[in-house]
């Protein structure tokens, strides 16, 4: 049997978002840095169920269990460590070792495989066809775009021939028809002869973040219709879960990501420098997509094209993409459609000026109700101030909340405290029949009989260590290891954990610490542990008052030692009264000065 490497397991769980995989099970809402619900594993009313995105990890403050992506799925499906691994491989389409032998899957996965390695071959023909002197007519077009080489070979922009010369080519190569059709670029046709699908178009491969080719977008030369057409969904390409040009972004700084419409338009972008832009397959942002923009920027900022359907495509985003917490903008442009047209007419330094100066989720919304307004009139001012409030009812940022209702008192002429009268008066509507959320005590797995005999203050210290030493390892292994050791540490179950991640630490291999643990216990006290906010305000300064009070206690029961050794002088000699006496003297000193 087949064991699943390491690094295949990192891979599968970094594809597999944690907010993402738990929202199919618990409605999450935002809350701060993250998420909260109502517990699956427990009843309860008020949500105590938190999940991380930053830390990839899920802890319940109400019954105490916790763990990561692995450890929620096959809680929750009753699955065991395989079983899991499966279902999330597949979820990321993600392709795994044969475990046994089972006829059906074999075939699956050797079919998708062999998909794979059609696309990338038509991907490459495509390309080398580009350049040949029977295309001209595609030449004509990369230069009307001013696309150069760099951009045709990033993209691997090509041309696709006439009739059937790609199924030649597969056929040739040892393909079957069966691996052919499903790879969707040969269609049959009634009287069995076999159809490229793509004939004298300008070829767009897509390919996934991984950089697998998956699927093609073939746009014609003139004016005739459909303009495109697109690869349909198969076994290997979901156009919901994928972004066009991901793979080639993420080789560039992706803190902020612009997405856009059309293949085009990322493409034009890129040639003029702009290498942080993505396309959505197909005008509507799906949930899948907002995923993936979360998992791979800070900053997401739309730019649809200006038209209404532009403006309603960017509506729909800003919801998916505010549910999941993601920081949006909204590109404004004016004297152009589109981006590509804008960056073509104005350059790009212009285009990023747009791109600094991208409005808020509430700005655009606000922008857009205005539009449908007549401000002079007083009805439709009224109904302005109370569309207006609904929107900031929903900012959680009492900050932020503030700063738009400064603003939009200052830009249309209404005072501030009428504002601030229908918008308290939303958001205590909504939350007077809620109870305010109160994190329950983490479950301590430390037995009874433990706590009985260590101080409180002990244990927490220790938990602590534990917190700054999985989330600040850079910054504190190399000054802890030394000062705290294993048996520094008081409770046995803090002591196994910090034993282990010393051990990982020194292995390069912290990344995911929760996976050393088998014992459920564990796993749900130490994911307790990541999941509470010590308030560190300045990581050095705790790291340094954490040493401090380790080395007082350590110096401290010294001088005690030594002291009890004193009282019994009398069967010592005075050589070594007087030695341990220095030994006294140092200690005290040593003592002085730890703060």
């Amino acid at each position: 049997m087949v064991r699943y490497s390491e690094e295949l397991i990192e891979e599968i769980r970094n594809s597999n978002d944690i907010v993402d995989v738990i929202s199919q099970y618990v409605i999450l809402k935002r809350s701060g840095r993250n998420f909260f619900g109502l517990c699956p594993f427990h009843k309860e009313k008020s949500p105590s169920f938190s999940v991380s995105p930053d830390k990839q990890i899920f802890h319940c403050f109400g019954c105490g269990v916790g763990g990561n992506v692995i450890h929620f799925v096959s809680k929750i499906e009753n699955l065991d460590f395989r079983e899991t691994l499966e279902l999330l491989a597949n979820r990321a389409n993600i392709q795994l070792p044969t475990l046994d032998n089972s006829y059906q899957d074999n075939k699956k996965a050797m079919l998708k495989a062999k998909v794979y390695q059609i696309n990338e071959i038509a991907a490459k023909f495509y390309h080398e066809n580009l350049y040949k002197p029977t295309s001209k007519e595609a030449q004509e077009y990369i230069k009307k775009r001013k696309l150069d080489n760099r951009t045709l070979k990033s993209f691997l922009i090509g041309y696709s021939g006439t009739f059937d010369e790609l199924y030649k080519l597969l056929k040739q190569k040892g393909f079957t028809e069966e691996e052919i059709l499903a790879s969707s670029l040969v269609n049959k046709a009634d009287n069995g002869r076999f159809i490229d699908r793509f004939r004298r178009r300008l070829m767009i491969p897509i390919q996934d973040t991984t950089g697998r080719f998956i699927a093609f977008g073939g746009r014609v030369l003139d004016d005739s219709k459909p303009k495109y057409i697109n690869s349909p969904e198969n076994i290997v390409y979901s156009k919901g879960r994928n972004l066009f040009g991901l793979n080639i972004a993420k080789k560039y700084d992706t803190k902020k990501l612009i997405i856009v419409e059309g293949y085009m338009d990322a493409i034009s972008l890129y040639q003029r420098g702009i290498t942080n832009v993505v396309a959505s397959l197909g005008t509507a942002l799906t949930e899948q997509q907002g995923r993936l923009l979360r998992k791979n920027s800070e900053q997401v900022i739309i730019g649809y094209d200006a038209d209404g359907a532009g403006q309603a495509a960017t509506l729909r985003g800003l919801e998916i993409l505010q549910n999941m917490g993601c920081d949006i903008r909204v590109l404004q442009i004016y004297g152009a459609k589109d981006p590509d047209e804008f960056v073509i007419k104005y350059g790009p330094e212009r285009f990023q000026k747009c791109v600094d100066s991208a409005i808020s989720l509430v700005e655009f919304k606000v922008k857009i109700l205005k539009q449908n307004l007549n401000l002079d009139n007083v009805n439709d001012k009224i109904k302005f101030l109370n569309e207006v409030a609904k929107i900031l009812s929903k900012v959680d940022n009492t900050i932020e909340k503030e700063v738009y209702i400064d603003k939009i008192s200052q830009e249309y002429n209404i005072s501030k405290e009428a504002i601030y009268g229908e918008v308290n008066k939303l958001t205590y509507s909504k939350t007077s029949d809620k109870k305010v959320l109160e994190r329950a005590p983490i479950k301590s797995f430390i037995q009874k009989e433990e706590i009985e005999k260590i101080d409180e203050a002990v244990i927490k210290r220790e938990k602590m260590v534990i917190y700054i030493l999985v989330n600040y390892p850079n910054e504190s292994y190399s000054k802890i290891k030394d000062i705290i050791t294993v048996d520094d540490i008081k409770a046995e179950t803090n002591k196994k954990i910090i034993a282990k991640i010393y051990e990982q630490y020194e292995k390069n291999n912290m990344a995911n610490i929760l996976d050393f643990f088998v014992e459920e216990e564990i796993v749900n006290y130490l994911s307790g542990i990541m999941a509470d906010d010590f308030g560190i305000a300045d990581i050095n300064k705790c790291i340094e008052d954490l040493l401090n009070i380790y080395n007082k206690e350590k110096l401290v029961n010294k001088r005690n030692d030594i002291i009890k050794k004193l009282e019994n002088a009398s069967s010592m000699t005075s050589e070594e009264v007087k030695n341990l006496e220095l030994e006294l003297n140092n200690v005290i000193l040593k003592l002085a000065k730890v703060k």
